[in-house]
């Protein structure tokens, strides 16, 4: 096989996106779209891959780190001139190159694949991508003899009206025999419309040197789209988002609104696990199976592993162990680790805290910089009090406590394993085991008091 390198086209400022950022720095289902071509391009078994940046290029290199080589455009002046930067890092290369634009993030390894095998085969100087678009507005248009070769790529500004009005269109990702597109690229020049290097151009000029130029068609224009604004955006999400439900469905998960779900690119799901309607699931999230994910929760960066429930609630961050169950209308925030066949209520939030297996957190409760034993109870209304307005501070709580409603735990503070604490206290200190910890004012009841109120 012979060496395939890879240049991506990523210097574009992209102002029809009408944004501060850059625009192949936009997410599509969680990562950046020139992410998602760059990580396709690497399951393409694609050896040598070079991005070419410009407008915030610092930002993109810091995106994709050394995953790749990356070349500078200073100033944009069109598509070969962008090609051309990278000949310092490529011209050595007796192999062929892919060049794609980094706003193409539906594009996968099996297409670029394909195009690589096609142009192979054929012996080809160059082999266009290409795609038939239900509306060809904005697209290079493929023009071809009466007998199907082609001829030549017209762009939108410079195409005749006869041109306009074909629908086969140029995707902008290419494969070059990469010794004659360096040689070509030389002999380009900008004298059209844009006043740009056409990297179309080198089409033309191998075609006029007797080069075989062919094209590959995809059957699938949808994965060839470029985004260049916010509507585009919108599109690519969705498809995404079909892309990684069906698969996800294809291995065993079950999904209540497949249209309404929301899940990144990366997410992995075990089989016999049920999905409802509304959910987001973001990052580098991993759930097992036989687990329950309830309607409009939101997960994000979160370790599930079997057999657990989430009802209707928000996961930063956080880990639940086996059998464990959460909702409705809880929030784990970062750090929380949640034990095996742990129950948490409604309306409670834990942040940075271990709950051991068993124990019960039922609801409207805070548990915050703490780590708690097995099979502890936790009664409604407990906040662990873990700031004092400087620093945080821990609470520990031991094994089969009892911890009463309405009671806040002061830390720093020990609560020993089978201590028992009265509902409604505020406790400062440690108790040892098998105590008793009161701390509350003793009721008094003013006879007949209630007589002498106005109402």
């Amino acid at each position: 096989m012979t060496e395939r390198n890879a240049i991506i086209l990523a210097a574009g400022k992209g102002t029809r996106m009408k944004s501060k950022l850059y625009k192949v720095l936009h997410q599509v289902c969680g990562k950046s779209m020139v992410e998602h071509v760059l990580e396709q391009l690497q399951q393409a078994k694609i050896e040598n891959i070079v991005t070419v940046v410009g407008f915030g290029a610092e930002t993109v290199k810091e995106a994709l780190g050394d995953r790749t080589h990356f070349a500078l455009q200073k100033q944009q002046l069109g598509t070969g001139h962008a090609v051309m930067q990278t000949e310092d890092l490529l011209h050595d290369s007796t192999g062929e190159t892919i060049i794609v634009s980094g706003d193409t993030p539906l594009l996968t390894a099996a297409t670029f694949r394909k195009l690589c095998e096609y142009h192979e085969q054929r012996h080809s100087a160059a082999t266009i991508l290409t795609s038939n678009a239900p509306d060809p507005t904005g697209y290079g248009r493929i023009v071809r003899n009466d007998v199907g070769i082609v001829e030549r790529i017209v762009e939108q500004k410079d195409a005749t009206k006869e041109e306009r009005a074909i629908h086969e269109i140029n995707t902008g990702v290419y494969c070059f025999d990469n010794q004659k597109l360096f040689a070509a690229l030389k002999l380009i020049n900008n004298n059209n419309a844009q006043g740009e290097y056409y990297l179309t151009d080198v089409i033309g000029i191998l075609k006029h040197e007797g080069e075989i130029v062919t094209a590959y068609r995809d059957d699938d224009f949808n994965e060839t789209m470029g985004v260049n604004d916010r509507i585009a955006l919108a599109r690519a999400n969705e498809l995404m988002r079909q892309r990684i439900n069906t698969k996800l469905m294809s291995e065993g998960v079950s999904m209540i609104d497949p249209d309404h779900t929301y899940i990144d690119a990366g997410v992995k799901v075990g089989r016999d696990t049920v999905i409802e309607g509304g959910v987001v699931i973001k990052g580098q999230t991993v759930i097992g199976s036989d687990c329950l994910i309830g309607a409009h929760s939101r997960i994000t960066d979160s370790v599930i592993h079997d057999d657990v429930k989430v009802i209707s609630s928000t996961l930063e961050e956080a880990e639940m162990h086996t059998g464990s169950n959460i909702g409705p209308n809880s929030h784990l925030r970062p750090q929380a680790e949640i034990g095996k066949n742990v129950h948490i209520g409604n309306f409670c939030e834990i942040k940075k805290a271990y709950i051991g297996d068993g124990t019960k957190v039922g609801h409207l409760t805070y548990i915050g910089d703490a780590t708690l034993g097995t099979n502890i109870n936790v009664g409604c209304g407990v906040v662990f009090v873990n700031y004092d307005g400087a620093k945080k501070h821990h609470t520990n709580v031991g094994d089969h406590a009892f911890i009463g409603s309405n009671s806040n735990l002061v830390a720093p503070v020990n609560i020993a394993a089978d201590s028992f604490i009265a509902a409604g206290s505020t406790i400062t200190d440690d108790t040892d085991r098998f105590d008793m910890a009161i701390a509350r004012s003793r009721q008094t009841n003013k006879k007949d008091y209630a007589k002498k109120l106005p109402w």
